[in-house]
């Protein structure tokens, strides 16, 4: 399960970025994530917590806004979404196309943190 080895990272991350800014007390960490990333976003939100135990971030919550696959399709110059992760091509004219435009992201996006 690579989904804990990431949690663990980003909250090394994220507790490094609270001591940079002077000890914040953080409440929910707020990421986007592809689905094309590769990452299953419930595996991630069950490693969060277990990774969380015993750190500064344990309570906090993780918020996953899930990015949408969108491609751009060379022969319609649109951007559209495909049928599916398994078939990257334009569902009009069904033309593969190596163009992904979102749907890759795996980022930490903002920290909620007590006042």
């Amino acid at each position: 399960m690579h989904e804990l080895s990431i949690a663990i990272s980003m909250i090394d991350q994220v507790m490094e970025e609270c001591v940079n800014r002077g000890g914040l007390a953080v409440e929910a960490v707020h990421m986007r994530l592809g689905v094309f990333a590769g990452v299953d976003k419930d595996a991630l939100l069950f490693s969060y917590s277990l990774a969380c135990e015993g750190t500064p971030l344990q309570g906090s919550r993780l918020v996953v806004e899930t990015v949408p696959l969108l491609v751009y399709c060379p022969a319609c110059k649109q951007e559209r979404t495909p049928p599916s992760v398994y078939q990257i091509c334009c569902p009009v004219c069904l033309t593969p196309t190596p163009d992904i435009l979102t749907g890759r992201e795996m980022e930490v996006e903002s920290l909620e943190v007590a006042v």
